[in-house]
């Protein structure tokens, strides 16, 4: 048998029919994640089996988190419409922030047609399971990303201030776990920077309490005569950067 053969004697066709996937159900089995993946963006038919194993985990198998390839702030108003949490009136308003090329490969009628359906679903979901959500991966949009998180910020925790003792912070293992802290140094050579003013450590066996700041500015000096005042920069002033 030569191989396109053998490919033709294994291949299972996909009429159309609600149990096309059935095979490929059973072979995800318990599985905790699935990852689908595409030939090319923007093609109908990917787009639309896509969509169609997608309802199926979520139905089937009690996936609640979707997760695309695609900038998590865009992604963000999207979930809260699929969790009608927003004031986005239908699925086209919600997609309106994928305005960045190439658009059409979230803003299409096979994503809206989805993102209705997720919303009709955790609309009529079992209260006793998880909703689902429509989450992006990516940081295309670093300033617009940046932007989003210091509102939140400001919204849960405007001051971003807190302190630790780790003295009493023994069950916390994160605050255990071995770190790179930066020593401050007067000259910064960043051709030497990293073994120059790096070195591992763990914060309870270094110090006793940790003092956090989100949000800082610089000192004002007494001398408004300054060379940092003038304008020009001082001898230690980062370089080659």
């Amino acid at each position: 048998m030569i191989d396109a053969e053998f490919a033709r004697e294994i291949a299972r066709p996909l009429s159309g029919s609600a149990d096309d996937y059935d095979g490929l159900l059973e072979l995800i089995g318990d599985a905790r994640f699935v990852l689908l993946a595409e030939a090319t963006h923007g093609t109908h038919e990917f787009y639309s089996e896509r969509a169609a194993i997608t309802r199926r985990l979520i139905t089937e198998k009690s996936f609640s988190i979707l997760a695309i390839e695609a900038d998590w702030p865009d992604s963000s108003r999207v979930h809260r419409y699929v969790r009608g949490a927003t004031a986005d009136a239908n699925a086209n308003e919600a997609l309106s922030g994928f305005r960045r090329f190439p658009s059409w490969m979230w803003r299409n009628t096979v994503v809206l047609e989805f993102v209705e359906w997720m919303r009709e679903f955790n609309r009529d979901i079992d209260p006793k399971r998880a909703p689902v959500g429509f989450y992006g991966m990516d940081l295309y949009s670093l300033h617009a990303s940046i932007e989003a998180v210091l509102k939140y910020l400001e919204k849960v925790d405007p001051d971003s201030r807190f302190w630790i003792d780790l003295r009493g912070a023994g069950q916390i293992g994160v605050l255990h776990q071995r770190r790179i802290e930066r020593a401050i140094g007067v000259i910064y050579r960043p051709e030497a920077e990293r073994f120059s003013h790096y070195f591992h450590a763990r914060l309870p066996e270094q110090f006793d309490a940790i003092i956090h700041i989100d949000e800082t500015r610089a000192v004002a000096p007494l001398e408004q005569t300054s060379p940092w005042d003038a304008g020009k920069l001082p001898e230690t002033y980062p370089f080659k950067v």
